[in-house]
């Protein structure tokens, strides 16, 4: 380790952390200055996110919560104590993580900012009630995620699945006879339901289409059930039965809401279809809720509005001078004390998000629609408002998912916070935001084993003259970033669509060269995200086989926009689609990266061929946690339980039986070169890379995952600690261990989220060998390396929401990089990546 030296008398201004030895960490010594900007950097795993969070953040959280009543800290939840020898000069600690999973199709960025929270108060206490309302509501009435604010209809989240005659009756021109109404089952019981109609007086052998409306929609929506004699026409004896009718869409609403086999489930889903719910209009509120209007717009409208008009529409009644006394009844409403009070707090937070460049946004947008960069934006616009003082802010990736012009209005918040007389501490991979710090703690120097020591701790400029940092080289741009190849690839062909419509996308007209690397760029909320994952995906996708990996996320993401493509060609030489994106490999701990890429299936038959397994006469599935045999019954398999103590939260920590091996004392008797299946799981890739070298699908998969900058993860990691970059990264991996083929689409949206700069080198290398290979790759990215790496690029803007959605430029690298910062914004920072330079001003 070196540290650069600093004057003793300043001692009493750092955070001095000794013999740190979480997780990978090796009884680290460090010194961080308060006060300032630090960024931890080192390659993927190297242990300064256990220096960080896992040890600064928790001791201090651990500090907090012993000032806080035993009885209280039931409520908060509470993170581990951290294996630190000691740590002086610690503040207090607020912590900023990456997102987990998938967030519900109920969150919204109202709900995110909690700006919905005040919202809602304003209009239960301070909107414009109708002359008949019988009172004042509650704030709770305003939300649909109540049971007193959601319409009963679509139970609050605005979208309702319902039958249409379209969908029940596909083709019109058949009679009932041969099939007209597709929804209805098939084989004996579909004669029956026609036998029924027959003797209800329908006629079953004319066109659908000829049959007066009102028997088309009783056949189709009654929900009368008759029951009639029906005489089977039949060769031999005709007995007699008694048939129920069941209209279409009572037979598909009680297959998907009774039925046990997931088979017919399937069958009838394709009849449903979901758009805005006709009860609120999409709101997802009652209509006593909808009644009420501030500023004359209901909360649904005023929910709807970008944030920045939100903040303008607030504007008059946050500056009133002289507000009236409130009162409790609902004649008391816009003009009063309270309405000043909220309004003013309303514009005061909205101004933040409008400073961070989302004004586009509203508060009624999901927020599994969201980029990712629009997310971190997001949350720390909510830690901004905290007003907090000699605090430490630990941030984890700031700026990931951020185009580098929304990186500088970042920049600017992080010296607010250090302005307004705080500690910054940013885990960070992008080198613009290490430049701009104060002080560098750079860890490694490799990944899991290969890291854990401080590489340097001193001021930015310092790292630049030291060996061994793998992150030295990049700082000073003198490393190779992966741009460096021969002149852009020519195209085999183009893609084309046309007429495109989907939210901010309007009318819009898109090229994809076929054959090369291609990458989509532009500002935050621009439209990158709806154009090739949402679009390009949809449009693919429903003409060429479509074998996308399957996500631990199932369910809709709470986008019920439909998208439009007047017209697609090109498809001659694409006859696949792969399309990667960040969402979970699963939902539970029990989805770890073994069993997702299909390796622990050969680790189980390899410990199961051993010796010592074939005795006890122990097959694969015994070496299986995930069912009865081989696994700890105590546990289940999941290696820990919850743990429920009177006067602490509710917590895991590790099965007392199998003390989080997840394995019974049998199973864990067999061993595979003196290591147990446990053993096994508790591995790094890297490691098991070289343990499992003699097993050629297992060796195949682990190269592929080190390949694309994963080997620091463990075999048995939960997929629910992923974070969404090493999520893509791992179904990436599974899809490079499959035999080469062509012709395959690759969509990617942020492939280097999260990727250290030289592990963006070796994913680049892996992108190229898919386009080698015959196929197309278009990548979604912010990672000037990756534009400049790339033969075609496709910029889109000029800003983000209604601001954007437009095609500004398109072109090799160098083409775009020569273009005015009017024209493309991305101009001046891809021109400064390939000049190896500062983008100028």
């Amino acid at each position: 380790m070196k540290n650069a030296p600093h004057d003793t008398s300043a001692r009493d201004g750092f955070v001095r952390v000794r013999g740190a030895s979480e997780n990978n960490l090796r009884g680290v010594d460090v010194d961080c200055p308060r006060d300032a900007v630090v960024a931890f950097t080192g390659v993927s795993g190297s242990g300064k996110s256990s220096l960080a969070f896992g040890t600064i953040y928790a001791e201090a959280q651990r500090r907090y919560l012993e000032s806080v009543a035993p009885y209280a800290r039931r409520l908060i939840q509470q993170g581990h104590t951290p294996h630190v020898g000691s740590i002086t000069g610690l503040p207090p600690a607020v912590a900023l993580q990456q997102r987990r999973g998938t967030p519900s199709v109920r969150s919204t960025v109202g709900t995110l900012t909690t700006l919905s929270n005040s919202l809602r108060m304003l209009y239960s206490r301070a909107g414009t009630y109708p002359a008949e309302a019988a009172g004042r509501l509650e704030s709770d009435a305003f939300s649909p995620n109540t049971a007193a604010g959601a319409c009963p209809r679509c139970h609050g989240l605005g979208v309702a699945r319902d039958v249409t005659e379209q969908t029940l009756v596909p083709d019109p021109t058949l009679t009932i006879r041969e099939g007209a109404i597709a929804a209805w089952p098939g084989a004996w019981q579909g004669k029956n339901l026609r036998d029924v109609v027959s003797e209800l007086g329908h006629d079953i052998d004319v066109p659908w289409r000829e049959l007066p409306e009102e028997a088309r929609m009783w056949l189709l929506f009654t929900e009368e059930q008759p029951v009639v004699q029906v005489t089977p026409q039949r060769d031999r004896v005709a007995k007699p039965y008694k048939g129920r009718f069941w209209s279409a869409k009572s037979y598909v609403m009680h297959t998907l809401n009774d039925s046990q086999s997931q088979q017919m489930r399937d069958r009838v889903l394709p009849f449903m279809e979901s758009g805005p719910c006709g009860s609120c209009g999409g709101s997802g509120l009652r209509p006593e809720a909808l009644a009420v209007t501030f500023g004359g717009l209901s909360i649904a409208e005023t929910n709807a509005l970008p944030l920045e008009d939100l903040a303008a529409h607030l504007g008059p009644a946050a500056a009133l001078e002289h507000p009236t006394a409130a009162h409790r009844s609902s004649s008391s409403g816009e003009g009063t004390e309270v309405s000043v009070t909220i309004s003013k707090d309303l514009v005061q937070r909205l101004d933040v998000l409008v400073d961070l460049g989302l004004g586009y946004l509203s508060l009624s947008r999901a927020t599994p629609t969201l980029s990712p960069g629009e997310m971190q934006r997001l949350r720390i616009a909510t830690q901004l408002r905290s007003g907090l003082f000699g605090v430490v802010y630990v941030l984890d990736e700031p700026s990931a998912g951020l185009h580098p012009a929304d990186v500088e209005p970042l920049l600017a918040v992080l010296e607010a916070l250090k302005d307004a007389g705080n500690s910054v501490f940013v885990v960070e991979h992008n080198m613009d935001v290490v430049r701009r710090s104060d002080w560098i703690v750079d860890v490694g120097p490799a990944a899991g084993e290969g890291g854990g020591t401080i590489v340097y701790s001193g001021p930015a400029a310092g790292l630049s003259d030291v060996h061994g940092s793998a992150t030295a080289p990049f700082l000073a741009r003198a490393a190779p970033t992966g741009a460096e190849q021969a002149d852009p690839r020519e195209p085999a062909g183009w893609l084309r669509l046309e007429g495109i419509h989907r939210h901010n996308l309007q009318g819009l007209d898109a090229d994809f060269p076929v054959g090369v690397l291609t990458a989509v760029t532009g500002v935050s909320g621009s439209g990158k995200s709806t154009l090739v994952g949402k679009v390009l995906a949809e449009a693919v996708g429903g003409h060429v086989r479509d074998e996308t990996p399957a996500d631990g996320e199932a369910g809709d993401d709470g986008d019920a926009s439909a998208t439009v493509v007047g017209r697609l060609r090109g498809l001659e030489d694409i006859d696949r689609l792969v399309s990667v994106d960040q969402k979970p490999i699963g939902r539970t701990p029990r989805s770890n990266l073994a069993t997702y890429t299909g390796l622990f299936d050969a680790v189980r038959k390899a410990f199961a061929a051993t010796p010592a397994a074939k005795a006890k006469g122990f097959g694969a599935g015994r070496f299986s946690f995930n069912v009865q045999g081989g696994r700890c019954e105590t546990c289940q398999g999941e290696g820990f339980v919850s743990v429920e103590l009177l006067f602490l939260p509710g917590s895991y920590g590790p099965c007392p039986a199998c003390h989080g091996a997840r394995y019974n004392e049998e199973t864990l008797t067999v061993t595979l070169r003196g290591r147990t299946v446990a053993d096994v799981l508790r591995m790094t890739v890297d490691d098991a890379a070289l343990f499992l070298a003699d097993l050629p699908g297992v060796a195949r998969s682990l190269a592929t995952l080190r390949e694309v900058g994963l080997g620091y993860l463990r075999l048995g990691q939960p997929a629910t600690e992923l974070s969404g970059g090493e999520a893509q990264r791992i179904k990436l991996a599974t899809e490079l261990q499959r035999a080469r083929r062509g012709h395959t689409l690759y969509l990617l949206d942020e492939p280097t989220t999260g990727l250290h700069p030289a592990d963006v080198v070796l994913l680049l290398a892996q992108l190229r060998k898919l386009v080698e290979a015959g196929n197309t790759v278009i990548v979604v990215e912010h990672t000037m390396a990756v534009v400049a790496a790339a033969d075609w690029v496709i910029d889109l803007g000029p800003g983000g929401g209604s601001a954007g959605g437009s095609i500004v430029a398109t072109g090799t690298p160098q083409d775009v990089a020569a273009l005015d910062a009017g024209t493309s914004v991305t101009s001046r920072y891809l021109a400064a990546h390939l000049e190896g330079g500062r983008p100028a001003a």
